[in-house]
């Protein structure tokens, strides 16, 4: 067995592509090679990235395949041998089969007798495989935005290919990918290294190979480099530490190839700008992770991850350059601050006519007095249930929650969008919750994130939300496939979270009394149901029976119906459980067969049942009102137990009850007893959704 390696050495990739690139290469090569039965079992492929390079590392590859034998078969007996003699299609068949014609045989199908033959196919060499393949395969990555870069050629990639490493152990792979043909020579770090070739002796000397080049390849050890120097940086301010910061980590991991870190500073006079500005600019625009003190406020310093080994001398330079570069932008960042300041928030709504929201649809000033309508729509529900919020405040909050895009912090610092807003009407004084409700209006703006705090900021972001999805709806301009360009399936996410994690009296339905929903309600609510389904099974993790079940049974209440997916998971296991959801799923096939062939449900009214149907009557009768109870309280735990105590009358019911009985009094009245308890017990899930074996 051979180790194998390919490398795409490439033009600088930007760091958020980085990532899907390498894990769908790397199952790219896996398919391949577990496709053509060169991939020894057990064995895993390796993957690699850097700025400059996509690669893959497999251990275990045969050299070859192993020969095969299969059947073939041909054309029926009796057209291939005439009189035991083999005609023309029988010599073709031979011929197609690589096999003499006194080889043939005869084998019996259910179809008839056919000619067949035993061929034996010999494997093809790794070398040829790889050679044909795996160039498709490469060229076949989806990127998010691709590009020609050599005239005349169809190839397209995110960045024009400069060198392939196609080895098997020390042996070149002669394969071509975007006219590169594959060799053994790689490149180092750009500046550390330079252009000269870095020979790649044997596929299983890579990594050290590209490290005596300043090339850490291995994604997770140049993580872990950079954790330990931003550690290591900290440590010489006493009482600091950086700020937490996952998504930034794994971007610098993804623009560096030789990690290191310096420490810069900046003047504390800055702080008295928001934190929110302030780590913005440095996280956002520099790259450049923020520090605090062990009080958890800010601290005047900064972290810089470099792709670059510097000396003292170096180092100075480089700290030099970048604290220039930050202060110059927190200069900016306080002048905006303090120029935006001289036009208040209320005096800038009527500006929102001259920001166009959506082109068919119109300006933001359009937006917020739609988004005052859906908000007001939402509050009359919450009066009606007597729930408490500050309407004044959250009318004042619609009305004034676009206007910092009229801003020169936003126009600068447009990620800020909102929360500049909340900023702005704090240090204006129109109340903290008015504030904190434009403050939040954007949040969650992920399934990781926590909803907002204040009632009016859920009810803004809700009203903002679903208010944009139906006049999105409206115009035609619904999520298609994997294309979602108007980030509505985020923002339908986003409303299914607050309403499950929230208080809010609200459900899916509320959310249709925006202005314009008549026209698209039955589109938007399919859309928001199938958000909750992702929600419930994607997000809170419950089998994909259970939210079937769950959705089956109505789902416009959130928390219930997250309720009664957690009551379900819990019970799903029993044996009687089961045997109540085997029972019921026969219960729709029955009913279905009947509709089918046009039997109809009648009354048990003036009918003589049998024995056990009356008895399934009896105790489905007495459950009834108890379990209706226990969903009142939502007690649904206890009632899916109440319910698993029908088995015994179940079971018995259709061991016992012949239910389309030829009869058709006695069968109208059994289908009718069956659909009672069908409909009579299946408000908390429909049962027959579950899987049971």
């Amino acid at each position: 067995m051979s180790d194998f390696l390919l490398e795409i050495g490439l033009e600088e990739v930007p760091a958020r592509m980085i990532a899907g690139a390498e894990a769908e290469l790397g199952r790219r090569v896996t398919e391949l090679l577990t496709r053509e039965r060169l991939l020894a079992e057990g064995i895993r492929v390796t993957t690699y990235s850097t700025p400059r390079r996509l690669a893959v590392l497999a251990k275990g590859v045969l050299a070859r395949q192993a020969d095969t034998e299969e059947k073939m078969t041909g054309p029926s007996w009796k057209v291939a041998f005439k009189e035991d003699a083999p005609t023309a299609a029988a010599e073709a068949f031979a011929k197609k089969a690589g096999v003499a014609v006194e080889a043939l045989e005869k084998v019996t199908t259910l179809k008839g007798e056919y000619v067949g033959a035993m061929v034996k196919r010999a494997g093809r060499a790794a070398q040829e495989i790889l050679v044909a393949e795996l160039p498709k395969e490469v060229l076949a990555l989806y990127w998010a935005k691709n590009m020609y870069w050599r005239a005349g050629k169809p190839e397209r990639f995110v960045r024009p290919v400069r060198w392939v490493v196609a080895l098997l152990d020390s042996s070149v792979v002669p394969l071509e990918i975007a006219g590169i043909a594959a060799g053994n020579a790689s490149r180092g770090h750009r500046v550390l290294h330079g252009e000269a070739p870095v020979v790649i002796a044997a596929a299983s000397e890579y990594k050290e190979a590209l490290r005596g080049a300043h090339v850490v390849v291995d994604v997770a050890e140049r993580r872990h480099a950079i954790r330990k120097a931003l550690d290591a940086a900290t440590r010489t301010v006493p009482g600091a530490r950086w700020r937490e910061d996952e998504p930034l980590v794994e971007t610098v991991v993804h623009l560096t190839e030789w990690p290191t870190v310096i420490l810069g500073n900046f003047e504390a006079e800055y702080l008295e700008l928001p934190e929110e500005v302030l780590v913005t600019v440095m996280r956002d625009h520099q790259k450049y992770f923020a520090m605090e003190g062990a009080d958890g406020k800010l601290a005047p310093y900064f972290l810089a991850v470099l792709n670059a080994q510097a000396d003292a001398e170096s180092a100075a330079i480089i700290r030099h350059g970048n604290q220039r570069v930050l202060r110059a932008r927190f200069k900016d960042a306080r002048f905006f601050w303090d120029f935006d300041q001289k036009t208040p928030l209320v005096e800038r709504v009527e500006s929102l006519k001259q920001v166009t929201f959506q082109k068919e649809l119109g300006s933001y000033h359009w937006k917020t007095a739609q988004n005052l309508a859906v908000a007001s729509a939402l509050a009359i529900v919450l009066q009606s249930a007597d729930y408490s919020f500050d309407a004044a405040a959250l009318y004042k909050a619609v009305e004034l929650a676009k206007t910092d895009l009229t801003t020169e912090l936003v126009k600068e610092f447009t990620e800020l969008q909102g929360i500049i807003g909340g900023l702005y009407a704090r240090a204006q004084g129109l109340g903290e919750r008015v504030a904190l409700a434009i403050y939040e209006q954007y949040t969650p703006a992920s399934m990781e994130d926590e909803i907002p705090v204040s009632v009016e900021g859920q009810i803004l972001g809700l009203a903002d939300r679903i208010q944009t999805i139906v006049a999105m709806f409206g115009i035609g301009n619904a999520p298609t496939g994997s294309k979602d360009p108007f980030a509505l399936r985020r923002a339908a996410n986003a409303i299914v979270k607050i309403l499950a994690e929230s208080e809010l009296p609200l459900t899916l339905s509320d959310m249709l009394k925006a202005p314009g929903a008549e026209d698209a309600n039955q589109q938007v609510a399919a859309f928001l149901r199938e958000r909750l389904h992702f929600y419930l099974k994607d997000v809170r993790g419950f089998a994909y029976d259970v939210v079937n079940a769950v959705l089956a049974a109505g789902a416009d209440d959130v928390r219930d119906a997250m309720a009664r997916a957690e009551a379900l998971t819990a019970v799903r296991g029993s044996d009687d459980f089961v045997a109540i959801s085997v029972a019921f799923k026969r219960i729709k096939n029955i009913l279905r067969q009947a509709e089918e062939k046009g039997f109809a449900v009648g009354s048990a009214e003036g009918v003589m049942l049998a024995a056990e149907a009356q008895q399934l009557a009896s105790a489905a009768a007495a459950l009834a009102p108890r379990v209706a109870e226990l969903r009142g309280q939502r007690a649904y735990g206890e009632a899916l137990a109440l319910i698993a105590t029908l088995r015994p009358a179940v079971d018995v019911f259709f061991d016992k009850v012949m239910v389309l009985d030829p009869d058709a009094a006695a069968r109208g009245a059994n289908l009718a007893l069956i659909a009672d308890v069908l409909s009579g017990f299946s408000g908390i899930a429909d049962f027959s959704e579950m899987v049971t074996s």
